[in-house]
């Protein structure tokens, strides 16, 4: 797989930047040894790592032509703090109804690095998007109600960490242990300096004004938050809160739905418990870091509050912004809601994935 990936490639043609280099391998070796992959999924793992070393040849090109690209400022970005399925896309796609905000588009975390040079111009990054997302709702029909999105939909940067080879695309869909525990305990600023730069390039390529804060949203922010404060350290942070019992069931479903259609041993049971260790770990790490550093600016939120009248918690995020709340965003938000109705009919459960309501009462274990 390496020597298919990296085929007509020269070291000069990414850059100066080899910290990605380990990473990269620690993948390939995890997914050699460990992921048990079928031929789908050596196929699906072999485009997405093609895809990211092709990303990082035309970031390199773009911005050694355009310096000015990574001088854009990201101003008080609007963080939201969230574990998988704990309604942190509801919140996302809400604000995103609000055009004084910036947001990631679905094109863009799938091909996070512009296929052109033209700002403003056409993205045929859609297009791939189009097909992509066609080709996934055919494999894995399922997916599409667990996590409904579109080609140009608000999306989390799942694809900003690939570009890295970061953790958080690649763990949810191959069992990849050894990579996922290489990744808790490497310094992430790094990562999260070029998840930066891409933003940058994005507000660049479709002449985003450079004053409009960017609302960020992804679940790996929740065991990442010293170095996510470092490179964004006017971050403003929005916390969401679901039941641990909800939470990791309706996560291991999702990830059930991906690895199990590219590994025929797909093992819900070890999804279950490296889920319950994985969710557990996150929620640990947020609350000390929070603990530490009560000055930071951050509202609370909680799933069911959201659930039983969004537009006062909705208000409640309006005057933490210190943004006005116009009756006609409002509706806008009331009509997003409205059709948002695809993920009706998403069933898990406990048991599906091994685990027991004691479970969540223990201490978080390290994998081993």
């Amino acid at each position: 797989m390496k020597a298919k990936a990296l085929r007509g490639a020269t070291a000069a043609a990414f850059g100066p930047d080899r910290n990605w280099h380990t990473p990269f391998e620690v993948l390939l070796q995890s997914i050699r040894d460990e992921a048990d992959l079928n031929a789908l999924g050596l196929t699906m793992a072999h485009g997405q790592i093609v895809l990211a070393l092709r990303a990082r040849i035309r970031a390199a090109s773009l911005w050694h032509d355009y310096p000015g690209i990574l001088e854009r400022p990201i101003r008080t970005p609007i963080i939201i703090i969230g574990q998988m399925r704990a309604g942190t896309t509801r919140l996302h796609r809400l604000l995103a109804c609000d055009e004084r905000l910036a947001y990631t588009r679905m094109h863009e975390s799938l091909i996070p690095v512009p296929l052109g040079t033209r700002p403003a111009g056409s993205d045929l990054r859609q297009i791939r998007a189009i097909i992509g997302l066609a080709a996934l709702r055919r494999l894995n029909p399922e997916i599409a109600r667990i996590h409904p999105t579109g080609p140009s939909a608000p999306e989390e940067e799942f694809g900003l960490f690939s570009f890295s080879f970061g953790p958080a695309q690649f763990e949810a869909q191959w069992r990849v242990p050894a990579f996922t525990r290489w990744w808790e305990t490497a310094e992430k600023t790094r990562l999260y300096r070029e998840f930066k730069a891409l933003l940058q390039t994005n507000g660049w390529f479709r002449a985003e004004r450079p004053d409009k804060p960017w609302i960020l949203k992804a679940p790996q922010f929740v065991e990442d938050l010293p170095a996510l404060l470092e490179v964004f350290p006017d971050a403003r942070f929005i916390r969401l809160d679901r039941e641990l019992e909800q939470v990791v069931p309706s996560s291991a479903s999702l990830v059930w739905n991906q690895m199990r259609v590219q590994s025929d041993r797909a093992d819900a049971g070890w999804i279950g418990q490296e889920w319950l260790r994985k969710t557990k770990r996150r929620r640990d790490s947020a609350e000390r870091f929070f603990f530490e550093k009560p000055e930071l600016p951050r509202l609370d939120i909680g799933f069911d509050a959201m659930n039983r009248d969004w537009r006062t918690e909705v208000a409640r995020i309006y005057g933490f912004l210190d943004m006005e709340l116009p009756s006609r965003l409002l509706a806008k938000m009331n009509r997003y809601l409205a059709g948002a109705t695809s993920h009706v009919g998403h069933q898990y459960s406990l048991g599906q994935f091994g685990l027991e309501a004691s479970d969540f009462h223990r201490p978080a274990q390290d994998a081993p």
